[in-house]
């Protein structure tokens, strides 16, 4: 059975900063989930665009990591997904960062809590 939860937030982000609009996890079972991302960033070309996002633990430790590899001028905001993100079943909440090339890892991410998804 799959299950699955969608955030959505509202940054507030310092100007050119990737913005995090939703996350959608879906459990897959064994410790195995699908996980969509919102973006939102302006994108002006190849020197300057939101170029990855990653799921990581309380500790910092990456789970799963999604690179973007063209800008996306014209479409936005825009979702990507990754699938495959092993998590491990005593991890209860990770965290959705996103970073561009200019600026590097936004200061604001998108705390998720799985426990009710487990």
């Amino acid at each position: 059975m799959t299950t699955f939860l969608t955030l959505s937030v509202i940054n507030i982000a310092e100007a050119g900063d990737v913005q995090i609009l939703a996350a959608d996890f879906q459990n897959r079972g064994d410790n195995q989930w699908s996980v969509s991302v919102t973006l939102k960033h302006a994108d002006t070309g190849w020197d300057h665009y939101a170029d990855r996002w990653r799921v990581v633990d309380g500790e910092g430790q990456l789970l799963g990591d999604r690179v973007l590899l063209h800008p996306h001028v014209n479409e936005q905001p825009f979702t990507r997904g990754l699938h495959g993100v092993t998590i491990p079943q005593e991890t209860t909440t990770v965290y959705v960062e996103a970073h561009d090339k200019v600026h590097g890892w936004a200061p604001n991410r998108l705390a998720v809590d799985l426990r009710e998804l487990r």
